[in-house]
């Protein structure tokens, strides 16, 4: 899962920086927001996930 978010991550990042590049493809910054934004929501709900596993275990 970790490997998942960080190609999503490193591809978002692309699409951004593509985007800003060539300034016309206006949509490829909007997709890699998105993309970007999905990464850290899904990394901070697994995040939170993990810790309320840890803790019950306790």
């Amino acid at each position: 899962m970790r490997a998942l978010l960080w190609v999503v991550g490193v591809v978002a990042g692309v699409l951004i920086l593509l985007g800003l590049l060539l300034e016309a493809v206006q949509w490829l910054v909007i997709i890699g927001v998105i993309a970007l934004a999905a990464v850290i929501v899904l990394a901070f709900v697994k995040g939170r996930q993990a810790t309320h596993h840890r803790a019950g275990h306790r």
